[in-house]
């Protein structure tokens, strides 16, 4: 069909054509932009933890003044928490993952640095990796005399320097020593240098304040944790029985000291879906607002058409007189509507890269894979497509003898 009539027929109206293909152009870069976001939140739902989460729970306890004798306490506790049928590995610990709170310090490869190479989250607690389940990929766990009481080291700062060895993520070796092997480098913690003993496969941040890209930048040090400097009793179970064992140990640490308060008990699971909740309610906002984007879109470009086919009836009608058919007629709006919407889309295109370029300087967004055009691209020229359609086949059905009685 030749588009120039066409292009003659938009000319005359001008306004409403262009409100269109800024409708069109805006819908676009939104919804290209929403799609992208919707993804990104649910690929974070999907981290790799680097634990056995469904074979964990979690015990937080709180004690009632100050605790005596804590690391006895400590020991005393975990002594009668693996006796628990069904509980395999059980550590008191000074985080867990996907809680949003975190202790972390500043690593350096060299003591005269300036700055720091990296920030990095430190775990603690006895059979921390047994309990947790995480995979090592080289080197070895610690060993039992290895292990230094924290509150000890708290309380005497030259203790800090016998802390001689860390265990590290595969991520943050990778990091600290692009294509080397990790196994016997020292890292830095201020002037204290460590040894790196064994690299685990994965280990997740309690908390991901600093983006994606540094969640798995962990270290885990042999410290013995008491009562007095930690609070999270974790249980590694057997399967199918986290439910029966998280009462069952949050009854034998009340029996064991009554003097305290049970604070939380929930499986890794639960913990992990109330972290990313948030991201989930997000998700499921942005999928309502590209609903609403495309059904007003689609209400525009019937509204329009539904106009134009009233306003041109006596050219309608003139064309049917001369000769043109039904399918004419609705080739003539259909190819109209995707002349507008094409012009739409591409400048929607440039509007996406834009949103996309300004959320990867303000917000550290990766950038938009080139799918996302070709593909936004197809659903609007589609959505066009059905939109317009009705109006274009009544206009087809219009008589001739009807359409020109008012000539």
């Amino acid at each position: 069909m030749d588009i120039l009539p066409i292009f003659s027929t938009l000319r005359r109206h001008k306004i409403t054509a262009l409100l269109l293909i800024l409708e069109i152009a805006l819908t676009c870069a939104i919804v290209c932009n929403a799609v992208f976001l919707i993804s990104q939140r649910l690929e974070r739902n999907e981290m790799v933890s680097g634990v056995v989460e469904h074979e964990l729970v979690q015990v937080q306890v709180a004690n009632i003044g100050k605790p005596t004798d804590a690391k006895a306490r400590a020991q005393e506790d975990l002594a009668v928490l693996r006796q628990i049928p069904g509980v395999t590995a059980a550590a008191l610990v000074n985080q867990v993952p996907f809680t949003n709170s975190s202790s972390n310090t500043s690593i350096k490869l060299d003591p005269a640095q300036k700055l720091p190479t990296l920030n990095a989250t430190m775990y603690m607690g006895e059979g921390l990796i047994r309990t947790y389940g995480a995979t090592l990929v080289a080197g070895r766990d610690f060993n039992a005399d290895e292990y230094l009481d924290f509150d000890a080291m708290r309380s005497d700062p030259d203790l800090q320097n016998k802390v001689g060895s860390v265990i590290i993520t595969q991520a943050m070796a990778e990091r600290l020593w692009p294509g080397e092997q990790a196994l016997g480098k020292n890292i830095y913690l201020g002037e204290t240098s460590v040894r790196v003993i064994g690299v685990v496969q994965a280990l997740i941040r309690p908390s991901l304040f600093n983006g994606d890209g540094t969640a798995q930048w962990t270290m885990i040090f042999p410290l013995r944790m008491s009562t007095a400097s930690a609070s999270r009793y974790v249980l590694r179970t057997a399967s199918g029985q986290r439910e029966r064992v998280l009462e069952d140990a949050a009854k034998a640490l009340r029996k064991a000291d009554p003097h305290r308060i049970i604070l939380k008990k929930k499986t890794l699971d639960d913990i992990r879906s109330n972290f990313f909740q948030n991201d989930r309610a997000m998700a499921g906002i942005l999928v309502g607002v590209i609903i609403a984007l495309l059904v007003v879109t689609a209400l525009g470009i019937v509204g329009l058409a539904s106009f134009w086919v009233a306003q041109r009836r006596r050219t309608i009608g003139v064309r049917r007189a001369l000769g043109a058919t039904r399918r004419n007629i609705l080739n003539y709006f259909q190819t109209e509507n995707f002349l507008l919407a094409t012009i739409g889309i591409a400048l929607g295109m440039v509007l996406t890269y834009g949103i996309n370029l300004f959320l990867m300087t303000r917000y550290e967004l990766p950038r938009l894979p080139a799918i996302y055009f070709p593909v936004g691209a197809v659903v609007l020229w589609l959505i066009g497509q059905l939109a317009v359609l009705g109006p274009a086949m009544r206009a087809a059905a219009v008589p001739p003898v009807v359409a020109t009685r008012s000539v």
